[in-house]
Order: C-alpha cells, then sequence, then structure tokens
C-alpha cells in the first residue's frame, strides 16, 4: 500500500514550487516567463469527478461549459439531483451517451449507498485510485485528476496527458511529442511534488496558448 501524500495548502503549493524551480531548470523558466500558476482546484466529491468525467479527451473549455450547463440545470451538482435528469436531458446539458451512462453510474452507487466519497479522503493514492476505477468509465486519468483537484494531493501525475507531455515536449525544445513512458520518467524525478509539477506545466501549456 502506498502512503497517502501530503494535501496541498496553498502555502505547501508555494514552497513546493521553489523547490522545483530550484532544483528543475525546466519549471524555473516557466516561472520566469509566465510567473506563479493558479492553485487550481475542484469540489470534492460527486461535483468534482463529474467535472473530470466532462474534461475526458476534451478542452477544459468544452467540460467547464457542460458543467456550467449541468449546474442550472440543478442547482447544486449532487447525486440525488443527477439521477433525477433524463439521457435526453444530459445530452442537451453537452453529455455523451457514454459520459451521462458514467457519471449515472456513480451517482447511483453514492444514492443507494454503495459508495462514498468521503472515504477516499482516508486513503493512500493507490487504494483510493483503485476504488475509483472500479466504475465504468473511470480509468486512471480520471481518478488521479480526482486525487490532483479535489482531493489536492501533492505527489499525483495523470500519465498520458496529452497537455502535459506537449508542455514537456516544448520546453525540451523538440518538435514531436514525447512518448507517454518517457515523461511518466521523468515525472519521477519531480516527486513527492509531481501535482504541483503538472500545475506548473498545465499553466505553461495555456499561457502559452493565451487560454488563462
Amino acid at each position: 500500500m502506498s502512503e497517502k501524500s501530503e494535501t496541498l495548502t496553498p502555502a505547501r503549493f508555494r514552497r513546493a514550487i521553489a523547490v522545483l524551480t530550484e532544483r528543475h531548470p525546466l519549471f524555473a523558466r516557466i516561472v520566469k516567463e509566465w510567473g506563479y500558476p493558479p492553485f487550481w482546484k475542484h469540489t470534492p466529491g460527486f461535483a468534482g469527478l463529474v467535472l473530470d468525467i466532462l474534461a475526458q479527451q476534451v478542452s477544459i473549455e468544452s467540460a467547464d461549459a457542460a458543467f456550467q450547463k449541468l449546474q442550472r440545470a440543478i442547482s447544486e451538482v449532487t447525486p440525488s439531483a443527477f439521477v433525477s435528469l433524463t439521457d435526453a436531458q444530459l445530452k442537451k446539458i453537452g453529455f455523451s451517451r457514454q459520459k451521462a451512462s458514467y457519471a449515472r453510474g456513480i451517482a447511483e452507487a453514492v444514492v443507494a449507498g454503495e459508495f462514498s466519497f468521503e472515504s477516499l479522503r482516508k486513503m493512500s493514492n493507490d487504494d483510493a485510485r483503485a476504488r475509483l476505477c472500479e466504475f465504468r468509465g473511470i480509468g486512471k486519468w480520471t481518478s488521479d485528476t480526482y486525487l490532483l483537484f479535489s482531493l489536492k494531493r501533492a505527489d499525483v501525475w495523470p500519465s498520458g496527458d496529452l497537455a502535459l507531455e506537449k508542455a514537456v515536449s516544448d520546453l525540451r525544445g523538440l518538435r514531436t511529442k514525447l512518448p507517454t513512458a518517457k515523461v511518466d520518467r521523468m515525472a519521477l524525478a519531480w516527486r513527492p511534488h509531481r501535482a504541483v509539477a503538472a500545475r506548473l506545466l498545465w499553466f505553461h501549456y495555456l499561457s502559452q496558448r493565451s487560454r488563462i
């Protein structure tokens, strides 16, 4: 069983950035060029995971737009409110058929008392990831983004994230994207601050494209 990594606070976030920029020129360049990244976080619980599901294989702007439509439809994004929506309503909001079924499956499990998001807080990263991955449609990337943004774990690396891989490749001066396995190996050197490293790299990727 892995240890539960530290929970980030704004102060710990700043300290981790200081460590990364001191030890790794890659991150020092990001801060020099763009400044400090925002301390991005999502609501813990069902709402946070729904946002992560919406973000699967689409831009964060598209995911945010659909999530805002969902909030307008049910005010508070809770499991009980979500299961009251029909598939047609979810499609109009912006859910694909698959993503609607993924979110509905989790909502039904919570309503039935079969799953509690609160239980994840006490688990190690590996155990929490494994529990989330028991649900259909929840893989390593989605579970890791939940751990990173909603639980604010400090040492989570969302392997396979295209934006992170493009950011690393760009900062290395490469025209082609590095393979996932290569970037994952590089990220090992950023422990125990990989979630902060990811935030810095996302910041570089979005800033470079004027999407902040």
